[in-house]
């Protein structure tokens, strides 16, 4: 044994990156075995994380590459307790589920300080609600201009990063629909949003990259909320679908500078005839929209970008910033 880590030792242990010091004594010439055991009570048991990630490396020896582990390893299942399933703890004092405990604890306390605006980021635990967010998230900003007296307090919230795997085939997704519940927010004034489709990781729902994050919220204030106008606060933003003839013409806001393509063709539309189904569409930019058309659609009534869990999409404005998933009807 080289080294383990539980959920007693740390509570992210679920999704902890592992790093363990083989000592030399256990290494021998030829062949070693690596064994893992993995213990799981809830959820889907195995080893997660991308597969670069897997490696073996001699730390003093910099110059030599690693051993990549990744590839298909040998299991056996070494004992299965079938569904296990505990008592629920007590919604009361000391659950941070309890109705009303985190706000009453930590914001509740704030209201009386002036704050000029607000950061949001988060989503991932309403996937399955997205029409009830569509309700919720608006409720929440307007509460929280109540509670602070300021109907202009500026909100700025983070539309849900690309995670889980990429599908082959256009479809229904559920985080593409809570990221359609988001961006429904921006009818309220005083809001903005940081599109993150572009930069977040499949193997992990909380990716690393919270520089862009941060970067593209900072962005959305210092414009919205600080006048700096040279400042791009968005991404290209859908604004509407109209036919022509077979072809779909697809407007934008927050083009800035023009519509640009990172990569060989844009990827991600998709069309559906009356029947709902939708099938891949070829795009291309013309001037400050994007031209849609599938010979698998006969006559087109929905369009969509980026609608799926780890879409496949390259759109992005002059500044460099990720066009927004969306679905719509065409006009």
């Amino acid at each position: 044994k080289v080294g383990s880590v539980t959920m007693r030792d740390r509570p992210d242990a679920w999704c902890y990156l592992r790093v363990y010091r083989v000592p030399g004594a256990l290494v021998k010439a030829g062949r070693n075995v690596i064994a893992v055991r993995v213990h799981c009570d809830r959820f889907d048991a195995g080893l997660r994380g991308p597969a670069k990630a897997m490696a073996l490396s001699c730390p003093q020896d910099s110059h030599t590459p690693a051993i990549p582990l990744d590839g298909q390893w040998k299991y056996a299942v070494e004992a299965n307790y079938g569904i296990v399933t505990g008592p629920p703890q007590p919604l009361g004092p000391g659950n941070p589920n309890a109705p009303a405990a985190l706000f009453n604890g930590m914001l509740a306390p704030l209201t009386n300080f002036p704050i000029r605006g607000a950061i949001w980021y988060q989503g991932e635990s309403n996937v399955d609600r997205a029409a009830q967010y569509q309700h919720l998230f608006p409720a929440l900003i307007r509460d929280w201009r109540r509670l602070w007296h300021n109907d202009h307090l500026a909100f700025y919230f983070v539309q849900l990063a690309n995670y889980m795997a990429t599908r082959d085939l256009p479809g229904p997704s559920q985080w593409a629909e809570l990221r359609e519940a988001q961006a429904m927010a921006l009818a309220l004034p005083h809001t903005g949003m940081a599109v993150a489709i572009d930069i977040g990781d499949g193997d992990d729902i909380h990716p690393r990259n919270k520089q862009d994050v941060g970067r593209r919220l900072a962005w959305s204030a210092l414009y919205n909320t600080y006048g700096q106008k040279n400042v791009v606060p968005s991404g290209p933003l859908f604004r509407a679908a109209r036919r022509q003839g077979r072809q779909i013409s697809i407007a934008w806001d927050h083009v800035d500078g023009g519509l640009i393509c990172r990569g060989e063709k844009l990827e991600g539309f998709a069309v559906a005839g009356a029947d709902g189904i939708f099938a891949w569409a070829k795009a291309q930019i013309e001037g400050e929209q994007v031209v849609v058309h599938s010979d698998k659609v006969a006559e087109t009534r929905s369009v969509s970008y980026a609608w799926a869990d780890n879409p496949r999409c390259n759109l992005y404005n002059a500044a460099g910033l990720p066009a927004a998933p969306f679905r719509a009807k065409v006009s």
